[in-house]
């Protein structure tokens, strides 16, 4: 497969996003699916509820040991009417109530999913909820309570770039494999098949290859802080770039969708484009920080709160910038460089129904307008 550029849509208000490079999500379309397991240093007593696991960095060998009873294999089988008819992904332990987490993209479509564990017994699974906006699922068996065995939730917010990790998964059907890395980088904005992008998440170059959707990825102290979901690849195979869903985001996700089989998500409503140095020249900034409104969707939240989009364009050296929309500053009180800050902030702390209050700079002068952010819709 060719290198690809890809322009997703993907904003917590339908803000588009340039993505120069082919995004695959790792579960292959037929047999093979990756399956990680990451600790990150916290263990999950109750839904939700993160207690303290270990105090000290392990060894990879510690880490798999620890960690390889907890990691499932994830059989898919798909309607003859869907593109894909069977998938082999990965997930991995919740709790003893037989729950399994794994990526959305892995049982989406599914007719029968077959969950398996490490010595060999397979059981079906239940579909119990799906979150295509962060690719998270909830899925459960019921299992032998002697199998079931949850791995280590702890908080990715602690996770540093440079630091090391470890997956454990299935890669090409090889299963039971480990790879190990680093953080490359946090808060990346990743594409996705909703139509909105998946925001905060977190970048590896621990190996991850076609198989290892679903698995999670695990800190030096047995604590699992991602779910390996993706990689940027031109070849189909990994490249040194993978991405995992944080456990942050997981620990604020699954919960509801164990209760109540969905997630709904808070909505601004604008598309816009961040303020570079060019834009900045354009639009008389002495920073180039910020981001512009271009356009505010109708009966949004921020239609409703009275935001202003871009009214006119100016050409300079043959390219029309945008003018007069409102320039989002600050999101309570947290500065905003680019669109991934406004996102992360939805994403770690805002629900449906939360207020929201926006600094922009109008008319050279800076107001604060509050929002009460609404769900998200469709993106598709």
């Amino acid at each position: 497969m060719d290198k690809s550029s890809v322009l997703v849509g993907g904003v917590i208000g339908a803000i588009m996003v340039a993505v120069m490079f082919t995004v695959l999500f790792v579960s292959p379309p037929e047999s093979i699916k990756p399956e990680i397991v990451v600790s990150n240093g916290h263990t999950t007593s109750t839904v939700g509820e993160i207690t303290p696991l270990y105090s000290k960095s392990l060894s990879l060998i510690e880490i798999f040991e620890k960690s390889e009873s907890g990691v499932v294999r994830v059989n898919v089988q798909r309607s003859e009417t869907t593109d894909r008819v069977g998938g082999l992904g990965s997930g991995f332990v919740f709790d003893k109530k037989g729950h399994v987490i794994t990526n959305a993209h892995v049982v989406d479509d599914a007719k029968k999913v077959v969950v398996t564990f490490l010595d060999g017994r397979s059981y079906n699974a239940e579909i119990i909820g799906t979150d295509e906006f962060t690719d998270l699922a909830v899925i459960k068996v019921s299992a032998d309570l002697a199998l079931l065995h949850p791995l280590a939730l702890g908080d990715s917010s602690n996770l540093k770039v440079g630091e090391p990790i470890a997956a454990i998964g299935n890669p090409f059907g090889l299963s039971g494999s480990m790879t190990s890395g680093i953080v490359s980088q946090l808060g990346r904005l990743l594409p996705s098949g909703s139509g909105y992008s998946i925001p905060d998440v977190i970048q590896t170059d621990a190996a991850i290859n076609p198989g290892n959707s679903g698995g999670p990825l695990l800190n030096m102290r047995g604590e699992i802080v991602g779910i390996n979901t993706a990689i940027q690849s031109a070849t189909g195979e990994f490249t040194g770039v993978g991405f995992a869903i944080p456990s942050q985001t997981v620990t604020k996700i699954i919960p509801t969708l164990i209760e109540n089989g969905e997630y709904k998500h808070p909505w601004i409503g604008i598309s816009g484009r961040d303020i570079d140095p060019d834009l900045a020249k354009v639009l008389g900034l002495t920073d180039a920080v910020g981001f512009l409104v271009v356009t505010v969707i109708e009966n949004s939240p921020a239609d409703k709160a009275g935001i202003i989009g871009s009214e006119k364009t100016i050409e300079m050296d043959g390219i029309n910038y945008p003018m007069g929309g409102d320039i989002i500053l600050s999101v309570d009180g947290i500065e905003v460089r680019q669109i991934d800050d406004i996102l992360i902030h939805l994403q770690r702390a805002k629900s449906v129904g939360d207020e929201m209050i926006l600094e922009i700079l109008r008319d050279n002068r800076t107001t604060d307008i509050t929002i009460v952010l609404q769900e998200r819709p469709n993106g598709n």
